[in-house]
């Protein structure tokens, strides 16, 4: 089932591609989301091509982590407290989710004890719900420029995460937009910064974020079915 699922989805995304606007190059990284899902289904995934796996949760992910017997792209796309720094600097290849500059602060300061340069992007809350984090617009350029002084951390683009709305199509201005603000943030004299990636939409709404822009997209259940709670 795996396996079909995820052809499924390489397909949706290949026809996603085709319907972007002229000048939306770029390729499309499925991240595989492997939030409560098995170590095995994770074996079968990666086995089918899977190449990216994103993990929400610090302590389920240091679990996989050392159990996982496969090369594979680590990124961590849920919420991320300063005092679970430390394990998310060991583990991830690329950190989605940070919001504010003390908690890149505190990653840069644990990159710099693993002579590591921790890629990372900024998640933005661009419809500023209560319920999810992520930096306002209004506050985005600062918090970039600021990140941007660490020297153990490499800014690689945006993440958000779209309202849950009743029709889907809802959420085409906001991918729109994010993509705009994009775009936008590539010009800003960053010294460090090499904005490649917008990380957006997930098993919902991935087709629409990509004809919109995105350049990775974020499918758990498209591809693993319900998640096992």
């Amino acid at each position: 089932m795996i396996a079909e699922n995820l052809k499924k989805t390489m397909e949706t995304i290949e026809a996603a591609k085709k319907k972007r606007k002229e000048g939306m190059a770029e390729d499309v990284t499925l991240v595989a989301v492997t939030k409560n899902h098995t170590l095995e289904s994770m074996r079968a995934a990666i086995d089918a091509g899977v190449t990216d796996i994103g993990e929400n949760r610090i302590q389920e992910s240091r679990q996989k982590f050392d159990a996982l017997d496969r090369e594979v792209t680590w990124h961590l796309i849920g919420h991320l407290q300063k005092n679970k720094a430390k394990y998310a600097v060991r583990m991830f290849d690329l950190i989605h989710s940070v919001d504010t500059i003390e908690l890149a602060k505190e990653l840069d300061r644990e990159a710099a004890k693993h002579d590591k340069v921790q890629d990372i992007l900024v998640q933005v809350n661009l419809a500023k719900e209560d319920s999810k984090s992520g930096v306002y617009e209004e506050e985005l350029k600062a918090l970039l420029f600021a990140i941007d002084g660490l020297e153990n951390l490499r800014l690689k683009g945006l993440m958000c995460i779209a309202p849950n709305y009743d029709d889907v199509e809802d959420t085409r201005p906001l991918f729109r937009r994010m993509r705009e603000i994009f775009e936008e943030i590539k010009e800003y004299p960053l010294e460090r910064a090499n904005i490649r990636i917008l990380s957006m939409g997930m098993t919902h709404d991935y087709d629409i974020a990509i004809e919109e822009g995105a350049t990775v997209v974020r499918v758990g259940t498209g591809i693993f079915g319900a998640r096992e709670y």
